[in-house]
């Protein structure tokens, strides 16, 4: 296998399918890149076993040697990363030794023979959903930061997608925080859910383009087509929680506030909350919140005062600091409702003006203040 190519654009296509090298496994060849001819262009294909990327490079490849070579990954994007933009002639021998040769140097490292790299998982596409690259970035963007990271709760472990004819949903939960995101275009001709682990989704979003996308689910797995890359994920294979239990339903005090301004004091008083429990104070009232926060430990304390509007009876709450800022972060528009019951009940978190073909809605869950305990 011979080919030329630019340090740099082989890099980058080396970066993108990195994403599903494994740092250490018991399988050595796993840690290496496939490198092979496909109708005599370039394709790099990882895969941790659970996570597959493969990334189509349309560059003429000379069929000199072996088709298929497993190279060391780690070696060859370090090897790149140090050297300038310039072009790199690569070769790989019947015996799967590996150079690579600019107008500076020539380096060689062993591969391993191709025909050993496990095959990936190939899908039928009998469900196959056709959407679009942006929209898919945007569901994981809005809803990956509320994905739970304990393995005990597997299911919570992914991003769930509910996806019909007339709508889509995207939902995430840890068990603090729930994201519900409603999509008018990103439907399916029938009934289908599934549940996709964060990470690959995380990874699919690095290789979308804003361009077309297919979805296909098939055989317990999921695949993301993009223009030259394809994403491959095993899917999560438990019940995913009855999410909409949760939602409160009868939220009878309303307050709509500035996103920014809220986002912005929370951030200073929670410096100064409990490291353990992160816990910071909202008193409401008619016309304005009062985020405070203390640390008994180092006797320190802060509270800030932000203008509202606000529709019932004075209320204190608490949250997690941590959880109410990603909340606010990832909301969007200029002001933002919240809508309570009681302390002890979830806050449901709306923007007041929703984007265009889209729904989206965010649950907080209070922690116990002494003021009700």
């Amino acid at each position: 296998m011979k080919f030329a190519a630019s340090s740099v654009e082989l890099l980058k296509a080396l970066q993108t399918v990195s994403g599903a090298v494994p740092a250490k496994s018991t399988l050595p060849i796993l840690e290496c890149i496939l490198f092979e001819t496909d109708t005599g262009k370039l394709q790099l294909s990882a895969t941790d076993l659970e996570i597959s990327i493969v990334q189509r490079l349309s560059m003429p490849v000379e069929a000199d040697g072996p088709s298929r070579v497993a190279v060391p990954a780690k070696r060859l994007i370090d090897t790149l990363k140090a050297l300038p933009d310039l072009p790199i002639n690569f070769n790989a021998d019947t015996d799967f030794n590996v150079s690579l040769r600019t107008d500076q140097g020539h380096y060689k490292m062993v591969g391993h023979d191709g025909a050993d790299y496990p095959a990936l998982p190939e899908l039928s596409d009998s469900t196959s959903i056709k959407t679009n690259g942006a929209l898919l970035k945007r569901a994981v963007q809005k809803t990956g930061f509320a994905v739970s990271r304990d393995a005990l709760r597997p299911a919570m472990m992914g991003i769930y997608f509910q996806l019909g004819p007339d709508t889509a949903r995207a939902v995430s939960t840890d068990g603090h925080r729930l994201v519900k995101l409603s999509m008018e275009n990103f439907g399916a001709s029938e009934e289908i859910d599934f549940i996709v682990p964060e990470k690959a989704m995380a990874l699919a979003t690095r290789v979308a383009t804003d361009g077309p996308c297919t979805l296909t689910v098939d055989s317990g797995y999921a695949g993301f087509e993009f223009e030259e890359a394809r994403v491959l994920a095993r899917l999560i294979d438990e019940p995913y929680p009855n999410y909409q239990a949760v939602i409160p339903v009868e939220n009878d005090k309303r307050m709509t506030i500035n996103r920014q301004d809220l986002l912005s004091a929370v951030k200073r008083v929670a410096l100064y909350s409990s490291s353990m429990t992160n816990q910071v104070r909202l008193s409401i009232e008619s016309s304005t919140v009062t985020v405070s926060a203390e640390d008994i430990e180092r006797a320190s304390s802060a509270s800030e005062t932000v203008t509202c509007d606000f529709d019932g009876e004075d209320l204190v709450i608490g949250f997690n600091g941590i959880y109410l800022t990603e909340v606010l972060n990832n909301i969007d528009g200029e002001e933002v409702l919240f809508e309570f019951s009681t302390p002890n009940r979830a806050g449901v978190v709306t923007p007041v003006v929703q984007k265009d073909d889209e729904n989206i809605m965010m649950l907080i869950m209070p922690v116990m203040l002494n003021t009700y305990a």
